[in-house]
């Protein structure tokens, strides 16, 4: 669909619906014998078909059909299973400009250095791992294993970003489009113009989500230790605070709000 977005007559060839390649191990044969390259010490040997980028790897097929079947050990290749994981858990921060997460522990980097660096550290931690029933676009139910593990992080870590320097009613916005922006990607319109036009809306809303992150990482858990912006943060110890009255937020200033909302279950009653 990206291809057809881009070049509308451009010719697509799917060996698995137009040849006779209809079977993993015919699409392995033909690779070898074209020499195209595949790794071959799990290709050949793995039950599982396996797709990797920098983001995750996807594991199904084989005994992964059967939703009851835990996955076996053998099937990850990033991370170890988070009861293995150190038993002392690492603290890392991450600083993110824009929304985008730019730097490690300090250390700039681009996208794809720190993603690959959060792989790892992650992977070490047993972060990422997922195993979902997914809703394919054409209708069936699939089950597949997933390793993320610096989306994982990252994810993480960028609600905590947002959470000190999006207005409350932007970020609610923002949560709501989430699933429908995820579906249109998902489903292969990231070439459409809804999503480009959603994409506007979703950068302008990151132009205020800067600052640092601190995390912890254990035993496949990222836990939020701490978050501040030094120049876009919303959090007002002032008015936010449980100790003596400042004179910033007059508490006696509910009492109205609450009627007025409380009027119709009043009425009701």
């Amino acid at each position: 669909m990206g291809a057809y977005a881009l070049k509308p007559d451009i010719r697509v060839i799917a060996p698995w619906r137009e040849w006779d390649l209809d079977s993993r191990q015919k699409l392995l044969a033909y690779a070898e014998r074209h020499g195209i390259p595949i790794e071959a010490k799990r290709a050949g040997s793995s039950p599982y078909s396996m797709d990797a980028n920098l983001l995750h790897i996807s594991y199904e097929g084989g005994d992964l059909e059967d939703p009851w079947q835990e996955p076996d050990e053998t099937v990850w290749r990033w991370s170890v299973a988070p009861e293995n994981a150190p038993d002392e858990p690492e603290i890392i921060e991450l600083d993110f400009e824009n929304g985008d997460a730019c730097a490690l522990n300090g250390v700039a980097m681009s996208p794809a250095q720190l993603l690959k660096a959060l792989n790892e550290t992650g992977g070490r931690h047993g972060i990422g791992r997922t195993d979902i029933v997914e809703n394919r676009y054409v209708g069936m139910k699939s089950r597949g294993c997933y390793e993320t593990p610096g989306g994982t992080i990252l994810l993480r870590a960028h609600r905590a970003m947002e959470s000190i320097t999006l207005d409350r009613e932007l970020a609610h916005m923002k949560d709501d489009l989430m699933p429908r922006y995820a579906r249109m990607i998902y489903n292969g319109y990231w070439w459409s113009p809804e999503r480009m036009s959603l994409q506007k809306l979703i950068d302008d809303s990151q132009a205020t989500v800067n600052g640092r992150v601190r995390l912890k990482l254990y035993k496949g858990n990222v836990i939020v230790c701490g978050r501040k912006s030094e120049t876009d943060s919303l959090f007002s110890q002032d008015v936010a605070t449980f100790e003596s009255d400042t004179g910033s937020y007059d508490q006696k200033d509910a009492e109205g709000f609450i009627k007025l909302n409380a009027l119709r279950l009043r009425m009701r009653n």
